[in-house]
């Protein structure tokens, strides 16, 4: 195994470790399965009335104590009240969530569930949960994938496999599971409207289609766990974003072909030149109506030409390790500028390879900024490191763009010959490299260590370019 690339295949070493998988993989998957279903049916209540249940079922064994053995009656008779009570509740609920379009990771995100109660009975003391999707992996990521730092656990951490099964757990986990924190009291027919909260963990689309009717017995030590009928849910996660400080991108303002229509598109135009005849092809809207009617010939005003800048931000989808913390915080870092960089009065191109090399542009008089973050959101990681590509998508729009912000996840030979290909292209650049640990001497780049970017950007020149 590479320990430069802690997660990768990994073919299985003979027969024996193929079963050894095999075995572990059901074992943990059954016990994770069962661990789900109590978690949910389990009050924290009824988790300390088991503690104490298994003490005193210890303390009673060899010892003969009349206090101990009335505990243990006692908490057995609290078990025998409780189970049947939560059993016998039923309700009878529809819901329908109202979600905002978009959420950013690691934030809270809050959101209304309006609830009508259908059944005949009054409906009191319920709460409604969103749960998670089935978060175990399949027996084929638990064979190949590697744990991060895998390598340096002990012999039998390493062939029971039990951390591994933890973080791929963990990588699953789309969002922290929450309750709505307001009670349910419904007569039958009657309908209400909950304040929801959950905490997406990861960028991406997340798909809610799992609520959860949560009735307690009146001791609260357990609670019955049904599935709401409610239409399913999607949500757009984007990444999560730094506040920036005040800068500007190196390069000057471009004629750019196609400026009159952008301009126009947004409300504002070049200034007033002269008349001249219709072409085809000229914007309705050009057209000097009273020269038209004089000379009844089409006649259009003809204004000078746009100059704004149009900037390029080139972003590195070849990270060394895919699943690290070092890609997302490239993205993240990504997204904070396409949020940061004034649109108004000018053109942002977003390049990145995702199986072939893509432009999504976003600015004056074209998609707006929720475009790019969409994007991002569905970025994933190349599996081979190729940046011809995408040094070629980049090179073909030279004569337009102002300058590229380049942000690279990690530095190496390969890197240092794209950014000089730009270069020698007569591109401007302005790179911002994420790394692991301090910066290495003599890099003529702004240099984000992983783990403080959001302390390092709040460091970077107001003038973005490259260090000399």
């Amino acid at each position: 195994m590479d320990p430069a690339n802690p997660v990768q295949a990994i073919r299985p070493t003979g027969v024996l470790r193929d079963g050894l998988d095999r075995f572990l993989y059901f074992s943990y998957s059954a016990s994770a399965r069962v661990g789900f279903f109590f978690s949910r049916r389990i009050r924290p209540a009824g988790i300390a009335l088991i503690f104490l249940l298994i003490l005193a079922t210890g303390l009673g064994v060899g010892h003969q104590r009349d206090s101990v053995y009335y505990i243990f009656s006692f908490l057995c008779a609290l078990i025998l009240i409780a189970l049947p009570w939560a059993f016998l509740r039923s309700a009878k609920i529809q819901a329908k969530r109202e979600l905002p379009r978009y959420a950013t990771a690691g934030e809270p995100m809050k959101y209304i569930i309006e609830v009508t109660h259908t059944g005949r009975r009054k409906l009191r003391h319920a709460w409604l949960s969103e749960t998670l999707p089935d978060p175990r992996p399949g027996l084929t990521n638990f064979k190949n994938l590697r744990e991060p730092g895998e390598e340096e656990r002990n012999l039998f951490d390493r062939s029971l496999a039990y951390y591994r099964w933890q973080w791929l757990i963990s990588r699953r986990r789309i969002f922290s599971e929450n309750s709505c924190p307001d009670s349910i009291s419904l007569s039958p027919g009657a309908s209400c409207r909950l304040n929801a909260e959950l905490v997406p963990r990861r960028r991406g689309v997340i798909q809610l289609n799992d609520l959860r009717l949560l009735l307690p017995d009146p001791l609260g030590i357990v609670q019955r766990c049904r599935k709401v009928p409610a239409p399913v849910a999607i949500v757009t996660v984007l990444p999560r974003r730094f506040p920036l400080p005040t800068f500007e991108m190196p390069g000057n303002t471009r004629f750019q072909v196609g400026g009159d229509t952008n301009t126009n598109a947004i409300g504002n135009a070049g200034e007033f030149v002269g008349l001249r005849d219709y072409r085809p092809g000229d914007p309705l809207r050009q057209i000097h109506w009273k020269s038209w009617a004089k000379t009844r010939r089409a006649i259009v005003k003809e204004l000078e030409d746009t100059f704004y800048p149009r900037y390029g931000l080139v972003l590195d989808t070849f990270p060394e390790d895919p699943h690290g913390a070092v890609f997302e915080e490239t993205l993240s870092v990504a997204a904070s500028f396409v949020s940061s960089l004034d649109r108004s009065d000018s053109l942002l191109d977003l390049m990145f390879i995702k199986d072939e090399a893509h432009i999504v542009t976003a600015g004056r008089g074209l998609a707006r900024t929720e475009k790019l973050l969409e994007v991002l959101a569905g970025v994933e990681a190349e599996e081979s490191a190729d940046f011809a590509p995408l040094s070629r998508l980049v090179l073909q729009h030279r004569d337009v763009l102002t300058s590229c912000l380049v942000i690279l996840c990690g530095w190496d030979e390969s890197r240092a010959n794209f950014l000089k290909s730009l270069q020698r292209g007569g591109i401007i650049c302005a790179p911002i490299v994420i790394g692991t640990g301090p910066k290495p001497e003599g890099l003529p780049v702004h240099w984000l260590e992983s783990g403080k970017v959001g302390t390092d950007l709040n460091k970077l020149p107001r003038h973005l370019q490259i260090e000399s």
